[in-house]
């Protein structure tokens, strides 16, 4: 809880995730909030809707892919065979939660434009400076998925983010475990919006992984 480099490490993320935040939200400013699209009004409030939509998904787009860089760059940190399985896993599902969004990107009409944010793991030496760095990360993209559902017009694009806010979610679940909780302290709050705190002793946890 009190890591120096984990607290740097939470603050770049989240320097970096709200300026894009504000990148995102600023083409969204005068269209409609009736969170669907079978629009109110006349086609240009559903085309302003639709680039609004574009502009959303190219920043998530962005952290997904910073998220696969980040695991890619830490796995050689992750000891614990178990670990670099599921990190591997988690790498699998990023990417498809990638595809997720170019297929809304392609309903919207919209074109991705979006490369991974640059990654510093200068200051993470360990297993478990990396496992904070990761739950850190993971913590920001699911309050900032969440987020999106509130922003996104189209149904299509609000539903990828509900079921990938969900996967974060379930993400932080194992990370808890991997950093020394048990199975009831690996879901402490009803409702997760990425700000839960990490495992007081993040010494190593009940998923050792020997084979």
């Amino acid at each position: 809880m009190g890591n120096p480099r984990r607290r740097h490490a939470h603050r770049a993320l989240a320097a970096l995730l709200v300026a894009a935040a504000l990148s995102a939200a600023a083409p969204l400013t005068g269209c409609g909030d009736d969170g669907n699209d079978s629009g109110g009004g006349g086609g240009g409030d559903v085309a302003a809707e639709k680039a609004a939509d574009a502009e959303v998904l190219n920043v998530a787009i962005s952290q997904e892919l910073t998220l696969v860089e980040a695991f890619d760059l830490g796995l050689p940190l992750v000891r614990r065979p178990q670990a670099k399985r599921l990190f591997r896993q988690f790498i699998a599902q990023e990417r498809e939660h990638i595809d997720g969004f170019t297929k809304a990107m392609r309903g919207l009409g919209g074109e991705v434009d979006a490369e991974p944010e640059e990654i510093d793991l200068s200051d993470v030496k360990s297993e478990s400076d990396y496992l904070l760095f990761a739950y850190d990360l993971i913590g920001l993209q699911l309050t900032h998925f969440l987020d999106d559902v509130t922003h996104l017009h189209n149904r299509a694009p609000q539903s990828f983010a509900a079921a990938i806010a969900a996967s974060q979610a379930q993400h932080l679940v194992v990370l808890r475990q991997l950093l020394g909780a048990d199975l009831s302290e690996a879901v402490p709050e009803a409702f997760d919006t990425g700000e839960v705190p990490p495992p007081a002793d993040p010494s190593g946890g009940t998923l050792s992984g020997t084979g």
